[in-house]
């Protein structure tokens, strides 16, 4: 009977890994996510923005289409929803090295201004 108990609790198996900052403003059971590529606060269409984003592309009007094709989004709304990700701490958590190239890219463009 004591197998079935413990069987029934998952908990011990969560670990804390390396996209993961000090506990200060986390609850437990405050974010319950089906693994470790979907990062708390990012739902399907923000990691779609970021994997998008990610590719390369070899025509000039490829990257728009694309964001219409697999997105349904105009190309506005695309940087909207892009620039707000950069700030996001879950989307650098998800993407490192895209966000903080992103970043400097952005932030380059308003020094230039």
């Amino acid at each position: 009977m004591g197998a079935d108990e413990e069987a029934a609790r998952p908990e011990p198996e969560r670990t804390d890994g390396p996209g993961q900052q000090g506990g200060a403003g986390q609850q437990d059971g405050s974010e319950q996510q089906t693994g470790p590529a979907a990062p708390a606060g990012l739902d399907a269409r923000d990691r779609a923005v970021l994997a998008l984003e990610a590719r390369s592309w070899r025509t000039a009007g490829a990257k728009e289409r694309a964001v219409r094709e697999e997105l349904g989004l105009s190309s506005t709304r695309y940087y909207q929803l892009l620039n707000g990700l950069l700030d996001r701490p879950e989307a650098l958590a998800h993407a490192p090295v895209l966000v903080n190239r992103l970043r400097r890219v952005r932030d380059a463009r308003r020094a230039a201004r």
